[in-house]
């Protein structure tokens, strides 16, 4: 089985945090060929304060100048990801850090014109991923992409993690968060297709960061990926609790019943 983990930077910002969910997933990426996503927004943001620029946002998507694509260099590609493949390392795994630059991962063109270098990725190709999991190593993503000129684009977090899904084959993609799951009117629901997706965004229940990850969570679906899981990143075992069987958190896939 191949699967991928995406981390939010909520979860990636207290070390504590950090280290248990790297215990957990050394553990597992031991029985099946895994890739881990990361992002780092918080840390960003953070960063950048520390300098005096003030972080800018439209529809939920980070303004990247060439001041901000210095600083997604040093923090996403750099502190944030090593930092992370040290704690990888500590657990045990044979973790690599990469960025969707390296071997062509992710290559991305720009979203738009007033977002500067946010990317959206246009291809994808797993070789690299495939090439480390299968031979014990542990991927380790930083979402951050390129392009066939040498730019380099700021990725959402969650986009790169379906990218990175669909290049790798993965049969299953958790998105470790900081909420229980996908809540609607009545509490957590946890089944959902396309179409339910696209419905709670319509209705207004789905917004903002819940809605942007359930347009990536369907990407994936449609670019081949087995399901998507939306779960509590800091429920301990969450990962192994998944592959076990147990139901947590709410589960995207194409059709009822699959």
């Amino acid at each position: 089985m191949k699967i991928l983990v995406k981390l939010g930077g909520t979860l990636l910002d207290v070390v504590e945090s950090r280290e248990r969910l790297t215990r957990e997933l050394a553990a597992v990426s031991k029985k099946v060929e895994m890739v881990v996503v990361h992002g780092g927004g918080k840390q960003m943001t953070r960063f950048l304060a520390e300098r005096g620029v003030e972080s800018k946002f439209v529809d939920g998507l980070r303004v990247t100048t060439p001041e901000v694509v210095d600083a997604v260099l040093k923090v996403f590609a750099g502190t944030v990801n090593h930092e992370l493949v040290a704690s990888f390392v500590k657990a045990g795994a044979r973790a690599v850090g990469l960025t969707g630059i390296d071997a062509n991962i992710a290559t991305a063109r720009q979203l738009r014109e007033d977002l500067g270098a946010v990317g959206q990725v246009t291809h994808s190709n797993g070789d690299v991923l495939h090439l480390l999991a299968s031979n014990g190593f542990l991927p380790v993503v930083a979402c951050v992409a390129g392009d066939e000129e040498g730019r380099i684009y700021n990725v959402n977090a969650d986009q790169m993690a379906v990218a990175c899904a669909a290049g790798f084959g993965a049969d299953r993609l958790f998105f470790l968060t900081d909420v229980d799951g996908v809540k609607g009117p009545e509490g957590l629901i946890p089944v959902l297709t396309p179409a339910g997706c696209q419905k709670l965004i319509a209705d207004g229940i789905a917004t903002g960061g819940m809605q942007a990850k359930l347009n990536a969570a369907c990407d994936g679906l449609a670019q081949g990926v087995g399901e998507v899981v939306i779960v509590p990143g800091a429920r301990a075992g969450v990962v192994e609790g998944l592959l076990g069987g147990e139901v947590i958190g709410t589960r995207l896939v194409r059709e009822l019943g699959a």
